[in-house]
């Protein structure tokens, strides 16, 4: 099985149905089976071969889709870039990956230009627009397909690599992930089994196409053979907008997109009264949001889906029955949800040893989902990589109904005073105030405890709020030693990855310059 089958069954059983909707175009399944052979033919007839890599560095739309089909047909591999990258981070990535093909948009065009004139070793640039904004030193992508012949798909197997996806660069520099046509359809699968969505949904796709979050949704919605409704990136006004005017059923939003979409002063949310599901991950669910979420729109059905990019990316999921605000099992806002289908989560201790339910230590997964390896860094995929289990750095438990509790990246632990803090936790209780907007939460260097506990706070617009009131407001919910020791305000937005994740990194950065060790 590979991935351009979902395709091909699309086509069988709903070629009059709408598949795709973008800036005014729409096609129906099989318009859109015709232009994903259409373009693997007019790679292949560009000399594109069998297990070469093809990046692509674009925003949001109906060709990229294509090109996560057209690519893996021929036997080649995708290599979606991080549209949030500065050149060199691209050119490492491009070189790393040794992709001679790119596909880009008018967007990155200065940005294409700068990587031709760094001698990045690319075969050939294929511009996704309209041919009369075409440079002169690359390939109209539009006059390709529109001359090219259909062809049929060369995949070898589905333990052929269908793309090479690189970590998001929180905690140090992107590896290219290998995932098969297998892992892919794996993780899509399971979310198939899982969602309440049929063939007569439609998705939104906002977050960005690069990365595996959206790619998961994708997939299932293809598998599903379902609409796509696709908008170049992520803006409140425009997502609310096209929520109501395209009847979106579904939708993917990361937590910092949900914050942005329900704090926006023009959030109306009799828009997305036809809403009825919102998948979220990516990155942690404050508390606080999700009750907001609950209060603003009852009728949306959310479920969480954790995961990383190693595991294609899905590893638990917490169904819409789970997202309950009230009494016992309220506990289970704070969980990710239970193993997805095919998946087996363990809990390893510092010797590699199982934990048992309720026992702390590192998040590891298993499953067909799971990738090959990094990419050329066998170093580092052992060390990731063990006896067939993903380890993921994530720090969590179990508890005895399977239940997966995150406390934090085991980076991203805080040990102050000999006591580990989880900034999680800590950022969780403190998005519950009715003032905070945005909120981080970093370890600083402090002589006496080592390690201080420090929150950076974007308030909401015409809230001010000052640092006693959300220390105390945070002692009412957790344990003293966690509470912040110090809080930092900030007017502007914090810096987020192309995922939509903080980057904790970045912020940490000034505290621990100059210091050997990012812990103390």
């Amino acid at each position: 099985m590979h991935l351009c089958q979902m395709i091909w069954r699309a086509e069988q059983q709903r070629a009059r149905a709408m598949a795709t909707t973008f800036m005014g175009r729409d096609r129906s399944w099989a318009e859109t089976a015709r232009d994903v052979r259409r373009l693997a033919s007019a790679l292949r007839a560009l000399g594109v071969s069998c297990n070469e890599q093809v990046a692509i560095l674009a925003l949001n739309s109906d060709r990229y889709f294509d090109a996560l089909f057209a690519v893996p047909q021929i036997g080649a591999r995708i290599v979606p870039l991080n549209i949030r990258w500065a050149v060199m981070e691209l050119s490492y990535a491009l070189r790393d990956s040794q992709s001679r093909w790119l596909l880009f948009d008018r967007t990155f065009l200065p940005t294409v230009d700068a990587l031709r004139a760094q001698g990045s070793d690319l075969g050939g640039c294929l511009f996704i627009g309209d041919a009369d904004e075409c440079p002169h030193w690359a390939l109209p992508l539009e006059r390709l397909i529109a001359e090219a012949a259909e062809c049929h798909e060369q995949v070898q197997g589905e333990q052929q690599i269908a793309g090479i996806f690189y970590t998001g660069g929180t905690t140090g520099f992107p590896k290219g992930v290998m995932l098969t046509h297998a892992a892919l359809l794996s993780s899509a699968l399971s979310v198939v089994a899982a969602i309440e969505a049929d063939e007569h949904s439609a998705v939104l796709h906002a977050a960005p196409m690069f990365h595996l979050a959206d790619l998961a949704v994708l997939y299932t919605f293809t598998l599903l053979a379902a609409r796509h409704v696709i908008v170049p990136a992520f803006e409140p006004q425009r997502v609310q907008q096209v929520i109501a005017d395209t009847r979106l059923t579904d939708a993917l939003l990361v937590p910092t997109m949900m914050q942005m979409l329900f704090d926006h002063p023009d959030f109306d949310a009799g828009k997305l009264a036809g809403l009825r599901r919102i998948l979220y991950g990516a990155s942690p669910m404050p508390e606080g949001l999700l009750r907001r979420v609950f209060a603003t729109t009852p009728h949306i059905r959310l479920m969480q889906a954790y995961g990383q990019t190693e595991m294609a990316p899905v590893v638990s999921l917490l169904l819409p029955d789970d997202h309950v605000g009230q009494g016992e099992r309220s506990r289970l806002l704070r969980s990710a949800g239970r193993a997805a289908y095919g998946v087996h989560i363990r809990i390893a201790g510092p010797e590699g040893t199982t934990l048992a339910a309720g026992e702390i230590g590192e998040v590891c997964a298993s499953g067909p989902n799971a990738m090959l390896g990094y990419w050329n860094k066998p170093r580092q995929t052992a060390e990731v990589l063990r006896d067939g289990w993903v380890h993921t750095g994530d720090v969590g438990y179990l508890d005895a109904d399977g239940y997966l509790f995150l406390v934090d990246r085991a980076k991203d632990m805080i040990v102050s005073g000999g006591e580990n803090v989880y900034s999680t936790e800590v950022e969780s209780a403190l998005s519950t105030h009715p003032a905070v907007g945005q909120v981080a939460v970093i370890g600083v260097p402090d002589p006496e405890w080592g390690e201080m506990v420090h929150a950076i706070v974007v308030a909401r617009p015409g809230q001010p709020v000052d640092e006693a009131t959300l220390i105390a407001h945070c002692r009412g919910r957790i344990a003293g030693y966690k509470c912040p020791r110090s809080v930092e305000f900030r007017n502007e937005a914090l810096p987020l990855s192309g995922a939509g994740k903080i980057l904790k990194r970045e912020l940490r950065a000034p505290y621990w310059e100059g210091r050997d060790r990012q812990v103390n």
